[in-house]
């Protein structure tokens, strides 16, 4: 018996969202969108009953791209389904699994029950070191002697509250993914940055957070009244493009914003005809970020995984070799200063490479060696992550020539043929594949080095740009096909 006969009776009984029977009407959609949403936006500020004081955020400058909410319930935010999937990626792309996800419903429902057992298993071992290991969830003592439980009664309690958060997520996700608009996962990420965002913009000092948003900032420096001295001194030119004025962080986000949207529209198009619906034309479009955005989050996932191995262990031991890693307590929380770790970590702001503004003691060849070791690992697994993204989702040439094949659409000039129609995108989809996702890891980091307003990532911009344009795209696809239902019935 092979792997998938012994697990299979358990695999394909694990709990699964029902997909709908036939249409589900666009207004129905975008209910349970907002639905979830809200529901979303409620568990970040649903807080963890037991938790002490001194908290500290594991995941750190990787937040916004693992959504949740530090010491809340979705305090593991989407980290293990993403951590399952790049699981799931590498084992598909070596071709271990030997699962026919396109064409066997069987092993359809294999592959989603065994992505369900790894993000529990994901759970666990994320969830378990950080309430145990070190102080990034502290238990608190007095609950746990008012209970009669001591403090690792609280600290099982408190594990429970997380995990059933990183299952919520889970459904949240499926729930979208067949009954709502887009990707659970996307929307999750869309909604932390956004808040972000929009922090970074307007906020007031003492509502909501410690510092000015730019546009407060901005009146204040119009109004005489900052403190960033002559503008033309060099501490002055420093607040205004890196400090307080945020100029450089501002154009930056800008700059994404529309390279992100151009690289979108960029593609080829390749002509279709419909054989069973005489004078009906299409176009298959291979955009030049075919993979999307989304492999960025395997990788930068995988970074943060890496951080959270290298804290989990300083914690646990209280110092590492030096070559390991050797780590310092910082306003921004305990950060490698040296050693693997230290090269190993991303790029998060100006002032961690640019050794002129004083905001760092690491050499300058450390820090010229910990970028390139940062942009080589976000180009290359940028492209490798995309070609897992292409072949495990149906997007390969294969796979998309029998999807139009069987839509009835052909490439006029050529026999009606499926194998005919995989070696023309044969000769576009793996260049662009390639080509897009190191395009997409090479903006990532250079985002991250010259700063993004509200602090977010540059990853996590990249990824709200691109998820909110292919989410723009699917509402007015879905609103056509609302429109003309003749449309939906031909092409599937």
């Amino acid at each position: 018996m092979s792997w998938k006969d012994t697990a299979a009776p358990v695999l394909t009984r694990m709990p699964t969202v029902r997909r709908p029977e036939g249409h589900v009407p666009f207004k129905r959609k975008l209910a349970w969108t907002a639905g979830v949403l809200v529901l979303y936006f409620f568990l970040t500020n649903v807080f963890l009953f037991g938790l002490g004081t001194g908290q500290e955020d594991l995941f750190g400058r990787f937040r916004s791209i693992l959504a949740g909410g530090q010491g809340t319930i979705l305090q593991l935010g989407i980290g293990p389904i993403v951590t399952a999937s790049i699981v799931l990626q590498l084992l598909g792309g070596a071709d271990l699994l030997g699962l026919d996800t396109q064409n066997d419903p069987r092993d359809q429902a294999i592959y989603q029950g065994l992505q369900k057992v790894l993000v529990v298993v994901m759970i666990f071992l994320t969830g378990l070191p950080m309430v145990f290991a070190g102080n990034f969830l502290p238990a608190d003592a007095a609950l746990g002697r008012q209970l009669g439980i001591g403090v690792t009664g609280v600290k099982w309690l408190l594990f429970a509250q997380i995990a059933v958060g990183g299952v919520l997520i889970l459904f949240m996700d499926e729930v979208i993914s067949k009954w709502g608009v887009g990707s659970g996962i996307g929307l999750f990420i869309i909604a932390g940055v956004s808040q972000s965002l929009i922090g970074g913009l307007f906020t007031i000092p003492g509502i909501g957070a410690n510092q000015r948003g730019l546009i407060p900032t901005w009146i204040n420096i119009a109004l005489g009244n900052s403190n960033i001295g002559p503008i033309l001194s060099p501490s002055g030119l420093q607040a205004l493009l890196f400090g307080q004025g945020q100029i450089i962080p501002f154009i930056t986000t800008i700059l994404i914003f529309g390279v992100v949207v151009y690289a979108e529209s960029v593609r080829i198009e390749i002509p279709l005809s419909n054989a069973r619906v005489k004078g009906a034309r299409g176009r298959f479009p291979v955009k030049l970020i075919y993979a999307s955005v989304l492999p960025m989050i395997l990788v930068r996932a995988l970074q943060a995984n890496i951080q959270f191995l290298g804290r989990i262990l300083y914690a646990q031991l209280g110092s590492l070799p030096g070559w390991l890693g050797t780590y310092s307590s910082t306003a921004s929380g305990v950060v490698p200063t040296g050693g693997l770790f230290y090269y190993l970590a991303p790029i998060h702001q100006p002032g961690e490479w640019m050794w002129w503004l004083g905001q760092t003691s690491a050499d300058p060849l450390q820090i010229l060696l910990r970028v390139g070791i940062d942009l080589t690992f976000m180009v290359i697994g940028g492209a490798i992550f995309a070609v897992f993204w292409v072949e495990t989702t149906d997007m390969g040439p294969e796979a998309t020539a029998q999807q139009i094949h069987s839509s009835g659409m052909e490439i006029p000039g050529f026999r009606r043929n499926a194998g005919v129609i995989e070696k023309v995108l044969e000769r576009y989809i793996p260049q662009v594949t390639v080509l897009g996702g190191a395009l997409v890891g090479l903006l990532a980091v250079l985002a991250n080095m010259l700063g993004t307003i509200g602090g977010v990532s540059g990853t996590g911009l990249l990824l709200t740009v691109s998820i909110t344009y292919k989410l723009y795209e699917e509402i007015a696809e879905e609103q056509l096909m609302e429109m003309h239902p003749m449309m939906r019935q031909m092409f599937g």
